[in-house]
């Protein structure tokens, strides 16, 4: 498992206990199940702006300006609080199928200066076969322009599933993202010759940087930085450490938190602490040599969406921990950590629906996206 800074400052971790039940989640680091709270606190829930599609992501302009993408294929701006009824205009083709769509949205670090703006979304090839592609654009007038794809995966099926798409940039500027295994899981995860079940860096305009761990091997996907995952959909750097966290979906059971490290194998699905849907195991392994163990794994699941470090002062209790969604239950869920260890587990907000996005605004405050009923602010 990588090395992890720890923090550099106390982190304040108490919390005003309203109602505790508890249940059991797994710390990787022993194996044994560890006892954590299910917690609501004093949060206030309000309504920000209200929609019936499915707010996949959002992201902040410097100019104050709300981006969501909805999954169905639309790109809107919330101004002044107010959703606008003039969608964004430029998008490319989207194949709209299931779990596919629009998808994702990040900014450049040096947006102010270049203007770019980066999409995830599904792509069929011509042939009735979907990928992920990931896009970069510049936003004038409401609509995009100068659009490019900047990486295609290959397209190996009509299936609609496991898209992954999270993006995230490092400190240095590099771009990461994952695509889910697209449901071939024996075929894909596993083998780098393959685009799907990876976590790939590039740099800003596509290129491949020079020190990605497989350039070396002429079968290989030269993007790829890491690879044995399932579908990750949830993405974020660490406020300190400035290493990129993800999430990602198990079967039944075994959704896992990982540290993304420079070519390791994740595992899926040689390893897992899940079972297929309908019961019945497809491995008897839960580790193997050359295989990462996950940070934290949740059993049974709870199907992560997105996921944010909290650093913002309006939250103290949760300042430095990880903030989760469940699409299954409509909760949040806050990992509190030590380092590079998730030491508790709470559900600090509920009946939310399906949360799907998750964003810490420009002015402290969080943002939640539920499928179905728009974006909540939570007011401490």
């Amino acid at each position: 498992m990588p090395k992890i800074m720890s923090f550099t400052k106390k982190l304040l971790f108490s919390s005003l206990l309203l109602s505790i039940s508890t249940f059991s989640c797994s710390d990787n680091l022993n194996g044994k199940p560890i006892e954590v709270s299910k917690v609501n606190q004093q949060i206030t829930v309000e309504k920000y702006i209200e929609d019936t599609g499915i707010p996949w992501a959002m992201a902040w302009l410097p100019s104050g300006e709300l981006l969501i993408t909805m999954r169905a294929g639309e790109l809107r701006m919330v101004k002044n609080g107010k959703l606008l009824e003039q969608a964004i205009s430029g998008l490319p083709e989207i194949k709209v199928k299931q779990q596919g769509g629009l998808l994702d949205i990040a900014l450049h670090p040096d947006y102010e200066k270049n203007g770019w703006i980066y999409l995830s979304y599904s792509k069929e090839d011509g042939e009735g076969n979907f990928s992920t592609a990931i896009m970069r654009a510049k936003l004038k007038n409401m609509s995009l322009v100068e659009q490019e794809d900047i990486y295609v995966a290959q397209a190996y099926a009509e299936k609609g599933v496991h898209f992954g798409s999270r993006l995230s940039f490092d400190n240095q500027g590099f771009l990461y993202f994952s695509i889910g295994d697209r449901g071939q899981r024996d075929i894909n995860p596993q083998d780098i010759s393959r685009d799907a079940g990876k976590v790939y860096r590039i740099h800003d305009d596509g290129r491949i940087p020079e020190d990605n761990p497989f350039v070396s091997d002429r079968n290989a996907k030269s993007a790829i930085f890491s690879y044995g995952h399932r579908n990750p959909q949830g993405m974020a750097k660490h406020p300190i450490t400035g290493d990129i966290w993800t999430h990602e979906h198990g079967p039944k059971g075994g959704d896992e938190v990982n540290i993304i490290a420079k070519g390791k194998n994740y595992g899926w699905p040689v390893i897992s602490y899940g079972v297929n849907y309908s019961g019945t195991s497809f491995t008897d392994l839960t580790e193997k040599a050359g295989m990462e163990q996950p940070l934290w794994y949740w059993d049974p699941s709870i199907a992560p969406s997105d996921m944010v470090f909290v650093t913002s002062d309006k939250y103290p209790q949760w300042q430095g921990n990880v903030l989760v969604g469940s699409l299954k239950f409509g909760y949040l869920v806050m990992l509190t950590l030590d380092g590079n260890k998730v030491v508790k587990e709470e559900v600090v907000q509920e009946n939310l629906t399906r949360i799907r996005s998750i964003s810490q605004g420009p002015d402290g405050y969080l943002y939640v996206g539920a499928d179905g009923v728009g974006v909540y602010r939570l007011l401490p």
